[in-house]
């Protein structure tokens, strides 16, 4: 029996769930799930250009770990690119760090600290909000995770003010 994986920390949710190939419906597809930790290592490793060793800490995981998770990612993402499936953002044991609020009235978004709330866009005042985070089921558990002051937490209030070149 294989060890439960620990949660790992997303800075913030993708704006986007899905992908696929343009001019075939996607039920005609097969599809792939990356799961949001796979997700933040593709984001942290060849979007942010973070080191193995960097981005593992930012994730609050072993640089072995993070090294098995972007290898991973990669083959689902190449998977995707040579075979034509569609490509879904779902799932992975993890928290969030950020949440991303969308106004549907003006289109604005808002990145905030997932322990805080925004109940009315400050542009256009509409309350028809979507949150990012809770659209993959998560909110109260990120905040709860965060606020127990756990590796994590740690590692962020020693990087709070420290920035990367």
């Amino acid at each position: 029996m294989s060890r439960p994986e620990h949660n790992r920390f997303v800075k913030k949710p993708p704006l986007y769930k899905e992908f696929k190939p343009s001019g075939i419906g996607a039920r005609y597809l097969d599809e792939i799930i990356l799961t949001l930790d796979e997700y933040e290592a593709l984001r942290l490793a060849d979007y942010e250009g973070y080191s193995h060793e960097e981005a593992a800490e930012e994730m609050g995981i072993s640089r072995p770990t993070f090294t098995r998770l972007i290898e991973k990612a990669r083959r689902k993402l190449t998977e995707f690119i040579i075979k034509g499936k569609v490509l879904r953002i779902d799932g992975g044991n993890i928290h969030f760090t950020e949440n991303i609020i969308r106004c549907n009235n003006c289109g604005q978004m808002f990145i905030i600290e997932i322990d805080k709330q925004l109940d009315k866009c400050p542009v256009c005042g509409s309350t028809d909000l979507v949150n990012l985070a809770g659209g993959y089921g998560h909110g109260q558990c990120c905040v709860n995770q965060i606020k127990k002051g756990g590796n994590y937490a740690k590692q962020r209030r020693n990087r709070a003010g420290r920035k990367r070149s």
